[in-house]
């Protein structure tokens, strides 16, 4: 032949050859676990919208947590339901609220597992925003306070790592403060910097309760449209003392997780949400599409975006197939 090509598919031959020149791989430590911490007892209550998710009561935790260990899944994202709400989202930062029991149980029962607690009102307040309401507007400094007794609180309890999701201005320079003077220097925090206010979370609601009763949360969660302002709240957390960025949803926004991967000095974080999952599981219940192949589809492509770790409520499932390859 007189043409001049190349020949690209030398390295794409056999399963070995694609192996040996592979670039993007998922581990199983790369996953972080959600789970949904129901106050109450004897509950596994299966979310409608969510196939294999549940709400669970801290007494059937024990299997969950069985399942979570024996796949080596090495940390845990922890949300509560509380069985009473309030204005203020009190039982955000009891003592004994159900997130700070849960991760006591766990703490005790499972040590070697990293503990990530949520911090944020939004499941634990009447109206089902993550701040202070007044006159139908959500305060920002004044709702810093309580998210700073509740970090505290949930740090107190034995929390490895403080995930802010609540997208006050300044609230991880709050947090820190807070940590800090009551003791906790060497909690990190987690910070849900980069949260767009996503049609994605609609399962997520229905699963924790907090769909916010009158208006939405556009005033502080961030609009799908923009880019720039992403680098402009992680460059914001970043200097407050974010240990980890976030960005939420995942599949939707991978153009920018790598602007987080390319600017930023710390682990960049994906969060698969609720929406996504709820998504490929309603086809793949249907057949209409192979489950593990597009999940591990997903996972390869949020690593090659660069995400150092990966919230989802597929880490089970992708964990067993992990295990089987």
């Amino acid at each position: 032949m007189s043409l001049q090509f190349k020949r690209h598919r030398r390295l794409r031959q056999s399963a070995s050859m694609r192996a040996l020149v592979r670039e993007t791989h998922v581990h199983v430590d790369d996953l972080i676990y959600p789970i949904f911490i129901a106050e109450g007892e004897n509950i596994k209550r299966e979310i409608s919208s969510m196939p294999g998710i549940y709400n669970l009561s801290i007494d059937r935790l024990k299997e969950e947590m069985d399942e979570v260990q024996s796949l080596g899944i090495k940390s845990v994202l922890l949300f509560g339901i509380p069985l009473e709400k309030d204005e203020c989202g009190t039982q955000a930062f009891h003592d004994h609220g159900i997130v700070q029991e849960g991760i006591r149980f766990i703490k005790k029962n499972y040590p070697e597992i990293v503990i990530i607690a949520d911090t944020c009102l939004c499941e634990y307040t009447s109206h089902g925003h993550c701040g202070i309401v007044e006159e139908g507007r959500v305060l920002n400094d004044e709702s810093l306070e309580l998210l700073v007794k509740t970090a505290v609180s949930q740090a107190e309890a034995g929390a490895d790592i403080i995930a802010p999701s609540n997208m006050m201005d300044g609230f991880v320079a709050a947090i820190r403060k807070g940590l800090d003077e009551a003791g906790y220097i060497d909690t990190p925090i987690m910070s849900y910097g980069v949260k767009y206010s996503s049609a994605f979370y609609g399962p997520f609601r229905e699963a924790a309760d907090s769909t916010p009763q009158f208006g939405d949360r556009k005033a502080y969660q961030m609009d799908p449209a923009n880019r720039l302002e992403a680098l402009r709240e992680a460059e914001s957390d970043a200097k407050e003392g974010a240990d980890f960025m976030i960005v939420k949803p995942g599949m939707p926004y991978l153009d920018i997780v790598r602007d987080m991967k390319n600017t930023l000095k710390m682990p960049i974080v994906i969060y698969n949400v609720s929406g996504e999952y709820s998504m490929v599981k309603a086809a793949a219940q249907n057949g209409w599409i192979d489950e593990e192949r597009i999940v591990m589809e997903m996972m390869v492509s949020m690593k090659r975006a660069g995400a150092d770790l990966i919230m989802t409520y597929f880490a089970k499932d992708v964990a067993r197939w992990l295990k089987e390859q």
